[in-house]
């Protein structure tokens, strides 16, 4: 039973809610350390039932993640920061759109994680780039990255000591050539066969690039030498 009385859980339309007393210590938090942050907006506000305010598993979710972003080292500030850009950014529908589908494969990432995987450098102003860009979107608690390749190249390159700022500007830059690229092969297909042939064809198209860079790259190399 809690302070105001009445059960600590409930159970509604599937959903498993808590009280704040009962959030609180699932989360290993203290009651008055959850309102702080409720009032920095750090978590969504509750469900009101009269003066009974009730949370459920995605408040849980984001305070867990508020403590192991805490623990790696981000500050209130930046944690708040980077909940207000996850807000503002587009979700995973909007990412994904309705199109064809993608050789991509979408991976799904709780906010620590993501941290993990680029070294503490998941920066408000390096996730509003991956946002524009389009890389990331949410899902409720979670990041979904459009490209599990585009992903672990990226993280490959901080781990090499490259920052995660020049990575995601190098992409916006490789995405105005590539878009040029899937302009020129769509055209040229397109003039020959029907729209069908884009999806079948498009296998030789990825094959053309990786060739000509690889040989671009041998051409600069040379050069070095």
């Amino acid at each position: 039973m809690t302070e105001e009385g009445g059960p600590s859980t409930e159970q509604t339309g599937g959903v498993r809610e808590y009280r704040m007393e009962e959030l609180a210590r699932l989360a290993g938090i203290t009651v008055r350390t959850l309102r702080f942050y409720r009032e920095r907006k750090l978590i969504p506000p509750p469900r009101r039932e009269g003066r009974i305010a009730w949370y459920d598993d995605h408040h849980l979710a984001r305070l867990r993640t508020i403590s192991a972003l805490l623990e790696r080292g981000h500050t209130l500030n930046g944690i708040a920061e980077l909940a207000e850009a996850l807000e503002n950014g587009r979700d995973v529908a909007d990412l994904l759109g309705v199109g064809p589908p993608s050789e991509e494969e979408p991976v799904r990432l709780t906010p620590e994680e993501l941290a993990a995987r680029f070294a503490g450098q998941d920066t408000p102003e390096n996730l509003a780039a991956a946002l524009e860009l389009g890389y990331v979107g949410t899902d409720g608690d979670e990041i979904v990255h459009i490209s599990g390749r585009l992903l672990d190249v990226s993280s490959a390159l901080v781990r090499e000591g490259i920052p995660l700022a020049e990575v995601l500007a190098a992409g916006a830059r490789v995405r105005e050539h590539v878009d040029a690229l899937a302009d020129l092969f769509a055209s040229m297909v397109l003039r020959h066969g029907p729209e069908e042939d884009l999806h079948r064809l498009r296998p030789l198209a990825r094959s053309v690039v990786e060739a000509e860079l690889s040989l671009a790259l041998d051409r600069r190399l040379r050069k070095r030498e």
